[in-house]
């Protein structure tokens, strides 16, 4: 009927609207992800001023997963390390993996969108919405490592030797980390949202397969051409 047709019409448009934003912040997310792994903002001093007491100045900088950077009289801050080595910092190698791991999972959840032209729709969803729950897993874990690691070489130079786990002593944790945080929340509503739209494509084949059967008992003339077009629309790939 009429009514059911346009039901099923702006049941797709939704559908559709729904999925590219779902697809545009899977692409974000991936990014982000990207901004995580490589800056070495993770930690930093706290910025409190040296009131003249005897002694040096305490040092001030950053630090990350693959570097430690050190300001310096100079613009440019003294870096050591750095992601063109491929070599986290000693103490941080089982966090760096666990990010690497999940950049793994999210990038592949986008290259996946390239299987829309292949596969059915709910399948393609659910084997993004496993792959986001991999990365958010995977960001997790880090996220947790991350301050159990702090009572390190590299942490007790950059924040002194008050440092012990969960306790940064003189630092503080910067935006990278709070990014990562936040990539976490964001992979679980993005994999949420995926098996979400994968059912809304069940729902839609279902409605799909009910007007082939309306069409059956109808007997009118135009049933051959009005079958062959549904059975157009539900035919599923072999993915």
């Amino acid at each position: 009927t009429v009514p059911s047709q346009e039901k099923r019409t702006e049941f797709v448009r939704s559908a559709r609207a729904v999925g590219v934003l779902w697809a545009v912040c899977t692409l974000c997310f991936a990014i982000i992800q990207v901004v995580v792994l490589v800056q070495p903002s993770w930690v930093g001093t706290t910025d409190v001023r040296h009131q003249g007491a005897a002694g040096p100045a305490p040092p001030s900088g950053t630090l990350g997963l693959f570097e430690v950077c050190m300001q310096s009289d100079w613009l440019v801050p003294d870096c050591r390390g750095g992601l063109s080595s491929l070599s986290p910092l000693p103490s941080f190698q089982s966090v760096a993996v666990l990010v690497g791991v999940s950049l793994w999972a999210v990038w592949t959840s986008v290259l996946c969108l390239c299987l829309f032209r292949f596969c059915s729709a709910a399948t393609v969803y659910k084997i993004c919405a496993w792959l986001q729950l991999t990365a958010g897993f995977c960001l997790a874990l880090a996220c947790l490592l991350f301050p159990d690691s702090w009572e390190s070489p590299e942490m007790r130079a950059l924040c002194g030797d008050s440092v012990s786990s969960f306790s940064p002593g003189n630092c503080s944790v910067h935006w990278a980390y709070i990014l990562a945080l936040l990539g976490v929340l964001d992979a679980a509503i993005l994999a949420t949202l995926a098996f979400v739209l994968a059912n809304r494509q069940d729902a839609l084949l279902e409605i799909t397969l009910c007007s082939v059967s309306l069409v059956l008992a109808s007997g009118s003339d135009g049933t051959e051409f009005a079958l062959s077009y549904h059975f157009r629309r539900v035919s599923l790939s072999p993915c």
